[in-house]
């Protein structure tokens, strides 16, 4: 099983940027998808989730509006689109894999900062 994101960078203030998950070695459709966030000393903190089908999102609260979760079966993908990006939005992010396993990806490192 192998989950590894990419398209994390530094971006100004109020840019974007679109992250990707790549998924290998489980049934991918069959699996929830999510990405969380953390900086260094605090807890890692949910971001957004999508189902199996891609059918249902939800999004915490700091990011609704501004990010949008998406999903390829045909390529074992989740996204993240990132827009009016905040230096709060600074962290690292990772995807996480919801079924009959739970799995995480190594993660990719976002610094919104002008």
């Amino acid at each position: 099983v192998q989950l590894v994101e990419s398209g994390g960078g530094l971006v100004q203030p109020g840019g974007s940027l679109r992250l990707s998950c790549a998924a290998s070695g489980f049934t991918f459709s069959s699996y929830g998808m999510s990405w969380y966030r953390q900086v260094p000393g605090k807890e890692r903190e949910f971001v957004a989730f999508i189902t199996g089908t891609g059918a249902t999102k939800n999004y915490a609260d700091s990011v609704k509006g501004r990010f949008t979760i998406s999903r390829d079966n045909t390529k074992n993908s989740v996204y993240l689109q990132m827009n009016s990006l905040k230096s709060d939005d600074t962290a690292a992010y990772y995807c996480k894999a919801w079924g009959p396993g739970t799995y995480w990806g190594q993660g990719t490192q976002v610094t919104v900062s002008s």
